[in-house]
């Protein structure tokens, strides 16, 4: 991990000063490395908390490297750093004093980055601050929208290591932190490496505390309910909502199926940036030295305190029907309102809807289906797999392998406009644009791990 120390912060709405003469013997041209210590007491400077250093061609960063050098070819170093957020902000139950502190810090976050850009530009090192979160590439959606991962960076530069809630935790701030990232053009003197030890300490107070179960206390996480609620104002929420605007004849149409509240509450988002819907997770999480202290105190109290009140929590739930997330919030949260919606996640490509099978998988309607699916697309994209369901567990392998229990051949745009509920499977079976060979129930079992 990278050393913490204690230094003053300057006010980041500042431009920020480096005293040339301080410098210059620290200094190094872009053609040589930098001073490991020069970069970082910079980085303090301009207000981060911690920060950590990783070099572009670390095995960490396999996934992102093309996204990265498509951004920014020039990429040798990747500086990545902490910025604390404060904590009883952040447990609140009222939504809107949580989600100020998300969008402060976030453009704290940017801003000190910004700065930190500027300052290497002085001294003709290039550098590159993707944003922390929005705005993104949002012609990708629903692809890959971001240009950095910021959690594997951190990850990789020593800042922490993922929860099972899959936030990272920072060994002294804990999860309520918020990353971010640089990229520069030269390399410097020393980088970091990952912690050896996790900060997590697998109390599940984060799996008690999520109100659509997408945590399992096994570790398995439900990225789509995550989705569906937390982000429900979001990217495939907002389209979402766009489409019963369009679909509604009147208003009185379009209140049956938005209420006056969710219609403000997008217009707050709208106008002031999108808010999240729980992040719970992080507000329960004990872990990181300046956080445990009152967990280990006396437990019974903290859970009184913090978990309690968001459990207790009257409010409405976005769930997909037929989810493993709809039959958590009945089952374990009857007092809140759950409310059907479609979560707006269709594929435009058929590698997009084989990559978003893991994601979109819901484990306990799986129950009791072990099956061998072989998919083969013609038409505009060409493309094999076989999806193996067994065990309550997913599997995608490119190419046909294995015996299959039932077969789809299919034209690519058809099934794309399938899945976009565009074309009629029916129609599309008739036609022989979509063919199926094997026991429909097999097909009924795939549609059902598979809500959308």
């Amino acid at each position: 991990m990278s050393q913490l120390t204690e230094l003053p912060m300057i006010d980041i709405q500042e431009p920020l000063s480096i005293d040339s003469k301080e410098c210059s013997t620290n200094f190094h041209s872009s053609s040589s490395p930098l001073a490991r210590d020069w970069l970082y007491r910079l980085c303090l400077d301009a207000g981060a908390d911690d920060v950590g250093f990783v070099e572009i061609n670390r095995p960490e960063l396999d996934q992102d490297r093309p996204d990265i050098l498509s951004t920014f070819p020039r990429t040798k170093t990747l500086i990545s750093f902490v910025i604390r957020m404060n904590r009883e902000p952040i447990r609140s139950s009222a939504r809107s004093v949580a989600n100020l502190e998300f969008h402060h810090t976030a453009d704290q976050v940017n801003e000190v980055a910004r700065d930190i850009v500027k300052a290497l530009e002085a001294k003709e090192v290039r550098a590159l601050n993707p944003a922390m979160g929005f705005p993104m590439e949002m012609d990708q959606f629903p692809g890959k929208i971001w240009v950095v991962s910021h959690k594997i960076v951190a990850v990789a530069a020593g800042l922490g290591q993922m929860g099972i809630h899959r936030n990272v935790i920072h060994p002294k701030f804990g999860n309520f932190i918020l990353l971010g990232t640089i990229l520069i053009d030269t390399e410097i003197t020393m980088t970091d490496t990952p912690i050896n030890d996790n900060p997590c300490m697998e109390c599940k107070l984060c799996v008690a505390a999520c109100p659509v179960g997408a945590i399992g206390q096994d570790g398995h996480f439900n990225f789509s309910a995550c989705y569906t609620h937390n982000y429900r104002e979001f990217m495939g929420g907002f389209t979402n909502w766009v489409e019963n605007v369009v679909e509604s004849q009147t208003a009185k149409q379009y209140r049956e199926k938005v209420n006056d509240a969710e219609s403000a509450s997008m217009w707050q988002s709208l106008s002031f940036g999108a808010n999240y819907k729980a992040a719970y997770c992080l507000a329960v999480c004990p872990a990181g030295e300046e956080v445990n202290k009152s967990f280990h105190a006396n437990r019974k109290e903290y859970v009184a305190d913090i978990v309690k009140p968001l459990q207790k929590k009257e409010e409405t739930i976005y769930v997909v029907q037929g989810s493993d997330a709809k039959n958590h919030v009945m089952k374990r949260f009857p007092h809140k309102q759950v409310k059907t919606v479609e979560n707006g996640l269709r594929p435009r490509s058929i590698k997009g809807f084989f990559d978003g099978l893991p994601l979109l998988f819901q484990r306990h309607k799986a129950e009791g289906l072990t099956a061998t699916y072989h998919f083969t697309f013609t038409g505009k994209e060409t493309s094999q797999a076989t999806v193996i369901i067994r065990k309550k567990t997913l599997q995608v392998i490119d190419g046909h392998q294995s015996h299959a229990d039932f077969q789809i051949t299919a034209d690519s745009q058809t099934w794309l406009g399938f899945l976009a509920k565009e074309r009629n499977l029916l129609w599309a079976v008739l036609r022989r644009k979509i063919r199926v060979k094997g026991p429909l129930i097999l097909l009924q079992g795939f549609r059902r791990c598979f809500p959308s």
